[in-house]
């Protein structure tokens, strides 16, 4: 019954958690007919949903407008109108705790809730990235207090979700991979994606697509440790890094790209491989690569530090009290997101230094940083040239690098935004 509901595009929609990942999907089913109810304990998310204003910059707020003023999706803080939904999504935080180990908090909140609203017949989809066990270990249990059964009573399935901010990927082109409970759940839940997305990827279990999720961005964070170390070794043996990772890119098989930079940053990278690791040691298996390529990571905001001050001995400063000029905080280019941004422990550095802090971000206003409140400040001519140091933290397509360059008296260039000035050469250190 339900499945033939799904089918017919008449099973409501229920998604908890409306960020990057919630909020996409959501609009994505109501505009393909489906009747979605957003929900969020954060009040002013609920509040600007219904009134179609997006918060996120992959849904333009005439792309919620249309489908909140047609009245196929509302966004509620009510967590009793769980019990009206036939599918309902988890799509809520899992960060690090302050020792590096899962949190989550946000997951089983969401679940408790669900269970105190559980309905016979309904299908609970987890999409937060976690470790390997967590729908069967975590989730399962605090819905059967509810007195139903999974594949009993509701179906139970994992599908990670694959969003990526500020991507020219459609959430829809993207291939899902779900794994279900037992095979009724896996159909009921992959006849749910197939009305929306062009590709559903069957898997056998939901602990095997948990474990996708975490492999596809270990992968990415391993391989950006490889070139962040690289480029260590590079500017030790004063070595252009761009131009080797360049000239090595013409190889036409065998080798992917990757670039280094000040740091890796979003909800994922940063996050994912310590999940892994953390359920890796029930197991009695110690995972020194993912572990290894964490620690080169994490060094990186201290490179960047040592960076501004060898530009600034190269003036006769020191870093105290001198104006360092950061541009861009986002984690990365042409988003807002500072989730887990590098920004963050290189601002942190700098303020042991004393130096003077300012930053400019078309995308981030304003944000704390510790005590801090940080407010983005006009991208003048007057800025740079004050600045004894401007450091290119994160490369949005919108600045004028080669102005910046002409007016900076120094300039650190995390990104090889600068690759294409040829003028004030001396001006720049790369990293």
């Amino acid at each position: 019954m339900l499945v033939d509901k799904i089918r017919l595009k008449q099973a409501r929609i229920g998604i908890v958690g409306m960020g990057y990942v919630g909020l996409p999907a959501a609009v994505t089913f109501a505009e393909k007919g489906f009747k979605v109810t957003g929900f969020d304990i954060a009040k002013w998310k609920v509040e600007r949903i219904n009134r179609g204003d997006s918060f996120i910059e992959d849904i333009s707020s005439s792309q919620l407008g249309a489908v909140v003023a047609m009245e196929r999706f509302r966004a509620t803080s009510n967590s009793d109108e769980l019990a009206e939904q036939d599918v309902i999504i988890i799509a809520v935080p899992t960060p690090l705790n302050k020792t590096r180990e899962p949190d989550l908090t946000a997951v089983r909140s969401a679940t408790a809730d669900i269970a105190r609203n559980l309905q016979p017949g309904q299908l609970i989809i987890l999409e937060s990235t976690t470790y390997p066990g967590t729908t069967e270990e975590v989730v399962k249990p605090i819905l059967e207090k509810s007195g139903l059964k999974a594949e009993e009573d509701f179906y139970l399935a994992y599908s990670p979700e694959r969003i990526d901010p500020g991507s020219k990927w459609n959430f829809e082109d993207v291939p899902k991979v779900v794994g279900g409970m037992t095979p009724a759940s896996l159909d009921a839940a992959c006849a749910l994606y197939q009305q929306i997305l062009k590709q559903v990827v069957p898997i056998s279990s939901t602990q095997a697509a948990e474990m996708v999720k975490l492999f596809e961005n270990i992968f990415r964070v391993v391989n950006v440790a490889l070139v962040n170390e690289m480029a260590l070794l590079c500017n030790r043996m004063k070595l252009n890094m761009w131009e080797v990772l360049d000239a090595a890119s013409t190889k036409p098989y065998g080798f992917m790209k990757f670039t280094p930079g000040p740091g890796v940053g979003g909800h994922c990278i940063p996050v994912d491989p310590f999940y892994l690791t953390w359920k890796a040691r029930e197991y009695g298996f110690h995972t020194r690569f993912i572990e290894l390529a964490g620690e080169i990571n994490l060094q990186m905001p201290y490179y960047v530090k040592e960076l501004i001050t060898r530009s600034l001995n190269l003036q006769g400063k020191s870093l105290k009290n001198s104006k360092v000029l950061l541009l861009g905080v986002a984690y990365k280019k042409d988003v807002g997101d500072m989730r887990e941004s590098p920004a963050i422990k290189v601002i942190e550095l700098l303020d042991e230094t004393e130096a003077q802090l300012v930053y400019h971000d078309p995308f981030v206003s304003e944000f704390e940083e510790g005590t801090h409140r940080l407010h983005s400040m006009e991208l003048t001519d007057a800025l740079l040239q004050e600045a004894d140091c401007v450091v290119i933290l994160t490369d949005h397509t919108c600045f004028d690098y080669a102005n910046i360059v002409r007016q900076a008296q120094m300039v650190v260039d995390t990104r090889n935004a600068t690759k294409a000035i040829s003028q004030d050469r001396n001006k720049i250190i790369l990293l």
